[in-house]
């Protein structure tokens, strides 16, 4: 068995699309996937799981129904079950989610932005 650290840099810089998840490593029934994110995602929540945001490079405003949250480098965010959320990125950002394996990035709301899942880089 190879022992080998991540490298986050160069993951991403395997892809350019945004809002396009990328698995890195899974623990136990979660995964943590890197995304790069830009512009506006949509309104969406996740009835089963709570979701994990890290912001590893830039700045993500994350709207709540009731209220927003603004994330910079080096901060993290956990979205409770069920809660209805909207993030976005004026400028490129690049984020870790860390949610059980099979999550959809967009929830049960069907968009243009909804990715496949499962895909590692």
């Amino acid at each position: 068995m190879e022992f080998n650290a991540i490298n986050l840099k160069e993951k991403y810089a395997k892809f350019t699309e945004h809002w396009s998840p990328r698995v890195i490593a899974e623990m136990n029934d979660y995964q943590f996937k890197l995304v790069k994110v830009e512009g506006d995602f949509v309104w969406h929540n996740h009835p089963e799981t709570d979701e994990v945001f890290i912001v590893i490079e830039g700045s993500l405003l994350i709207e709540l129904r009731d209220g927003k949250v603004e994330i910079n480098s080096g901060e993290m965010f956990v979205i409770p079950k069920g809660v209805e959320h909207k993030p976005s990125a004026t400028d490129e950002c690049q984020i870790m989610i860390v949610e059980p394996k099979g999550v959809v990035n967009t929830g049960g709301t069907e968009s243009r932005l909804t990715a496949e899942n499962d895909v590692w880089v």
